[in-house]
């Protein structure tokens, strides 16, 4: 069974479709992991318009995609990829944390949710910002 997954992967077709299937599945996966650590429910605040929860999810989404993209370029197997880009969004989620530890003055879930857009372009510029720090510590 190996030999046959092997042969496929070696194509750069199937390879990239492989690729390309594992990073999408991560990031649905690693999306509801963020949307179960936040106290808000971010595709019910997005439906009613709340642009500081867009801004977070689209930072989180670029930042777990930039995660991929080194894990990706640097390992020769997709399951060292993954691996890889798991612990990297492991490292994103306490980035999360630490935001919320770091500024006891400022609630971020709650400001974000009250559509605080200042607070979700902040929250998006970190998770961007680190998810490149984090690439370079995976590779």
């Amino acid at each position: 069974m190996n030999q046959e997954i092997d042969a496929l992967l070696e194509h750069p077709f199937m390879e990239t479709v492989a690729y390309f299937s594992v990073a999408a599945l991560a990031l649905i996966l690693f999306l509801a992991i963020f949307e179960f650590v936040t106290s808000y429910r971010s595709w019910d605040e997005i439906l009613n318009g709340n642009i500081a929860v867009a801004l977070t999810i689209g930072g989180k989404i670029i930042a777990i995609c930039n995660i991929f993209r080194f894990a990706e370029n640097n390992h020769e197997s997709i399951y060292i990829s993954f691996v890889m880009a798991s612990f990297g969004f492991v490292l994103l989620i306490l980035a999360y944390f630490l935001f919320e530890f770091l500024t006891p003055y400022i609630k971020v879930d709650k400001e974000i949710q009250k559509d605080n857009r200042a607070v979700g372009l902040i929250a998006m510029i970190i998770s961007i910002s680190l998810s490149y720090v984090i690439g370079a510590c995976i590779t």
